[in-house]
């Protein structure tokens, strides 16, 4: 399942990165690459985070494991909102393609 999860968003990434390097600028893809790299960093936090929470729930320690999904999801939000107020410096700052 997780790599089914995995495939898919990869896939999705890829599509975006392909529809977005038609119109943008040089620069302006080098920051979404960036900015795509900070929000995948996020994700593989989070998936760590998540796999110690499975262990402590394993283990039989629910609110350990749900204190360690609550940081596996402020790991991923801060990663997908610092993503975004990345791309969104970066669509500021060029908007005319080359």
């Amino acid at each position: 399942m997780k790599s089914i999860f995995k495939s898919a968003m990869l896939a999705s990434t890829v599509a975006m990165g392909l529809g977005l390097a038609a119109c943008d600028s040089k620069q302006e893809n080098a920051a979404e690459a960036d900015a795509e790299a900070t929000r995948a960093a996020g994700e593989a936090t989070a998936e760590a985070i998540n796999a110690d929470a499975e262990a402590a729930r394993a283990a039989g320690s629910e609110a350990a494991a749900d204190s360690l999904e609550t940081k596996a999801d402020a790991a991923r939000e801060g990663a997908d909102a610092k993503a975004d107020a990345m791309e969104d410096k970066a669509d500021k700052k060029d908007v005319t393609p080359e």
